[in-house]
């Protein structure tokens, strides 16, 4: 049986989880904390960066999560959750990237940093533009590329409806709006949705690692100075 490794606050990992539900796939799932258990070597045999999510399937390690999508979607295409039709696929692909590359990485600062501060606002615009990028493929279709769910759906449903709990809200963009109020009925969100709680322990954890990171970041860079 494909052997899941997750944790439920990841959004990468839920990506894959939701996915894995949606798809009907029978996995085991193997639950890390992420306190030290991703250092262990028995992990880090599976995945040497030490990161979830990881599926192991029939022997075959797959780490990243685009890339577990786009394996679990060659590997298991029914019910397909990517288009065959040129410039559907093209615009899934883009959601997906652009969630992961352009939306996840600003939703940082808004957790981090006060409401007030340069490096907020930047992030809420730069936010704005994905939304406004987001609206323009979606138009008045109940998905992203059409009328089923696709994978740029599930990318873009672990970020998007936590927008408003992080201060950017939804109401300028309708279709969005209802998008996410729709996506969130479907089972395998319901299955894999965050409490309020874990949503605020997610938070926690975000910004003990930016001040860990920028903690080092620090030190080498007086290290350097004293060379």
């Amino acid at each position: 049986m494909l052997q899941f490794y997750y944790a439920p606050l990841s959004p990468n990992a839920r990506r894959v989880w939701i996915t894995l539900l949606e798809k009907g796939i029978d996995f085991e799932p193997n639950l890390l904390q992420l306190n030290g258990d991703q250092l262990q070597a028995d992990f880090i045999e599976i995945n040497p960066f030490h990161h979830i999510p990881v599926i192991v399937d029939d022997g075959f390690k797959v780490i990243e999560s685009l890339a577990i999508l786009d394996y679990l979607e060659s590997k298991y295409p029914t019910p397909a959750l990517l288009p065959s039709e040129s410039k559907a696929l093209a615009q899934a692909k883009m959601v997906q990237m652009v969630t992961a590359n352009e939306l996840f990485p600003k939703t940082i600062p808004l957790m981090c940093e006060s409401s007030e501060s340069p490096q907020f606002l930047q992030a809420v615009k730069h936010i704005n533009i994905v939304l406004q990028f987001f609206t323009g493929i979606i138009g008045d279709r109940p998905f992203f590329v059409g009328e089923k769910l696709t994978l740029a759906d599930i990318v873009a449903g672990t970020v998007l409806p936590f927008l408003p709990k992080l201060g950017v809200g939804l109401d300028n963009y309708p279709q969005l709006q209802n998008w996410c109020e729709h996506i969130s009925q479907r089972p395998a969100w319901q299955k894999t949705q965050l409490s309020d709680a874990d949503f605020e322990e997610f938070k926690r954890r975000v910004r003990f690692l930016v001040r860990l990171h920028r903690r080092e970041v620090n030190k080498n860079h007086q290290g350097d100075e004293n060379k």
